[in-house]
């Protein structure tokens, strides 16, 4: 059945044949139910944009429990709850919870106006306890011991009369895993939705004020702020002035390892020493970074796999050997911006106007720096630390014959991985054999095989009937999707304008070139000097490829989406949120991407 005034119901979503039983290893409450039928929902391709394993599902679960706590319940933002997520074949789609009634927005103001203003009114000081709150948090997850049984308890932990055996600590070592896991979104948002408040009002204040003026030109009023999300790149590019000036850049070429590049350096005398120096003080702690976005485990930090930042060395090696600026530039964007900011103001009529746009521009370039510099903290470092954790589980079960390899334990849901541990306690402290040999095998290889599954098969970018309104501040900024994205999405899906994509207008500039399409991570390798890159989304660990590229297309993405931030850095037109790009363009299709009018046409 499918929805005539919207788009397919979730009804009308079919498990794949044959997977059954891995969908119904994702937890009930997760998944579709008949009155679903009656929501609007999305397919959060932006961080989940590949089919996902049971256990990397705690990644959505703990988000937007958190998410919603902090929405619904500790700041109260007046028209928005939190955000409820399913599950169907791997993809993970989220519907929000508007808030319609008058009263009750009257009295969620009431409410957010004396939580969430306080936050406004002291970001500084409480940003400051945040990062000490996130650097413990992260000394924490690091001091978590590693799980193991002996054979027999120690004499020494008998004779201090410890007590407790071994095989208690899997279980106080796993939950306290689990438990920062979720402690740690619940930091996550405790700022970011009143960040993103704060540019809704600020975008809401200039299109009022400004009708003609455009998302991209009120981005750029906040462009040049530094975070710490960018400080990864900006350490290779630093490392790449190192090369030059240590006399060692011929090291760097394309398609050669980082192992490759590390022992050649090793053996090029004090210069290559003093390089591997310089490095190692980049990798602790700007590489604790993940590949992707940070919900996927097997999107390795840069410290696990050197592979992503070395692949970018060359390029920036090439550009500072010819004598150009690779420095992000800061000073002209800032510049930039004041001056866009001043003009505009100019246009106000009065006093009252001014005063206010002021206030506006002044908290949005406040609520900035965390915005963008969480990620590092949250997505990435902490979150690498959690699936290491678990990998290390995971190679104690492996070593007791429940599955094959230790990245087997990711197709078991967190749940059922207390249970493989308790089992596992169980047997040691009786001197039985575990159930788990004889039970795991075969569902970690149905269940794989299901992903391998699911990957081959699209999913409709959003299911439901089309609400009138949307409102969220997360799903309007980050996601980009509105309530004319959502009419362009629908024209997609009847063949309407079939030679043209049409999107947010990210980044200005008008492009022609071979589009190179990026489903995943392991793909980056493809893209070559000159493609357009064609993506479902971009995550900040990206930034090396667009030093690459001559343009960027994303299916989801607003105007302070990674990728329309890193364009107009890179001075590179942009086109995000066009919701079907990767389903209507094809690998090496020639396109011209229009970053100023938000269009993608296809050319042959």
């Amino acid at each position: 059945m499918s929805n005539s005034a919207g788009f397919p119901l979730p009804s009308s979503l079919k498990v794949v044949p044959g997977t059954e039983q891995a969908q119904a290893a994702y937890p009930y409450y997760t998944q579709f139910a008949p009155e679903d039928d009656q929501r609007f929902w999305f397919y959060n391709s932006m961080h989940f944009p590949e089919p996902m394993s049971a256990f990397d599902m705690v990644t959505a679960e703990a988000a937007y429990c958190a998410l919603g706590a902090a929405n619904t319940r500790v700041h109260c933002l007046p028209t928005t709850l939190g955000i409820d997520h399913r599950i169907i074949n791997g993809r993970v789609y989220i519907g929000g919870n508007a808030v319609t009634d008058p009263a009750q927005i009257a009295s969620r103001t009431a409410e957010f106006n004396q939580r969430a203003m306080y936050y406004y009114a002291n970001w500084e000081k409480l940003y400051t306890q945040w990062k000490q709150k996130m650097l413990q948090l992260i000394k924490d997850a690091r001091a978590l011991p590693t799980p193991v049984l002996p054979e027999l308890e120690p004499l020494e932990h008998v004779r201090a009369g410890r007590g407790v055996a071994s095989n208690h600590y899997l279980l106080d070592t796993y939950q306290r895993t689990l438990e920062g896991y979720f402690r740690m979104w619940h930091h996550h948002f405790e700022f970011l939705l009143l960040g993103y408040g704060a540019y809704m009002t600020l975008f809401a204040f200039c299109k009022k004020a400004f009708p003609e003026i455009s998302d991209q030109t009120v981005s750029r009023m906040v462009a040049g702020i530094d975070a710490e999300i960018f400080r990864p790149d900006e350490e290779l590019r630093r490392l790449a002035r190192c090369a030059v000036e240590l006399g060692v850049d011929g090291h760097f070429r394309e398609g050669v390892s980082a192992q490759d590049v590390i022992r050649s350096l090793e053996g090029a005398g004090a210069a290559g020493r003093s390089w591997l120096e310089e490095l190692d003080k980049s990798r602790e702690p700007w590489f604790n970074v993940n590949v992707g976005d940070g919900f996927y485990h097997y999107h390795r930090a840069w410290n696990d796999d050197l592979s992503l930042p070395f692949a970018g060395l060359p390029g920036y090696v090439r550009r500072v050997r010819a004598g150009e600026r690779i420095e992000r530039p800061l000073d002209k964007l800032q510049e930039g911006g004041r001056q866009l900011i001043a003009d505009y103001r100019e246009l106000l009529s009065s006093d009252e106007e001014r005063a206010a746009y002021d206030q506006i521009i002044t908290l949005a370039h406040r609520v900035f720096p965390y915005v963008e510099g969480h990620k590092f903290y949250c997505e990435h470092w902490y979150t690498n630390l959690f699936f290491n954790k678990i990998r290390e589980f995971g190679a104690l079960l492996a070593q007791n014959g429940f599955f094959a390899s230790a990245d087997d334990v990711f197709q078991l849901t967190h749940y059922e991985l207390e249970a493989a541990i308790i089992d596992l306690m169980s047997a040691w402290s009786n001197g039985s054999a575990p159930r788990g040999p004889a039970h795991w095998p075969q569902r970690v290889a149905e269940r794989r095989a299901a992903i391998a599954q699911w990957a081959k098969h699209e999913t409709p970018p959003a299911l439901g009937p089309v609400p009138e309104v949307i409102d969220d501040p997360a799903i309007v900024m980050l996601w980009g999707i509105t309530r004319e994205s959502l009419d362009e999405w629908l024209k997609a899906g009847t063949g309407a304008d079939s030679n043209e994509i049409r999107g947010f207008a990210a980044s200005s500039g008008v492009v022609e070139g071979p589009a190179r399409l990026v489903r995943s991570v392991q793909e980056i390798s493809k893209l070559q000097p000159g493609d357009i890159l064609v993506c479902q989304v971009t995550n900040p660990t990206w930034t090396p490829v667009f030093q690459k590229i001559a343009a960027a297309v994303s299916d989801i993405g607003g105007s302070m989406s990674h990728a329309a931030i890193v364009a107009r850095e890179f001075g590179l037109p942009a086109v995000v949120g066009t919701g079907s790009a990767t389903t209507r363009i094809r690998d090496g299709q020639r396109i011209r991407v229009d970053g100023g009018r938000g269009i993608v046409t296809l050319l042959g």
